[in-house]
């Protein structure tokens, strides 16, 4: 199954297979915890998107 990123340098929206997507977890300066999931593109640029914590628990991919 493919995540939908959206790409800032191609300005659309891109389809990364699962294989290719990391999910993390970011913490803000006032201890705020965000979620999150990394991809890389063909060309090897760093792709980030922000989900819910419901969505990053139910993803089953490998963690940063």
């Amino acid at each position: 199954m493919a995540i939908e990123f959206y790409d800032v340098k191609l300005k659309k929206k891109v389809q990364i297979d699962e294989a290719n997507v990391r999910k993390t977890t970011f913490t803000t300066k006032n201890g705020q915890t965000r979620y999150g999931l990394r991809a890389k593109t063909d060309d090897g640029r760093n792709l980030t998107k922000f989900v819910s914590k419901g969505d990053w628990d139910a993803l089953n991919v490998p963690q940063e």
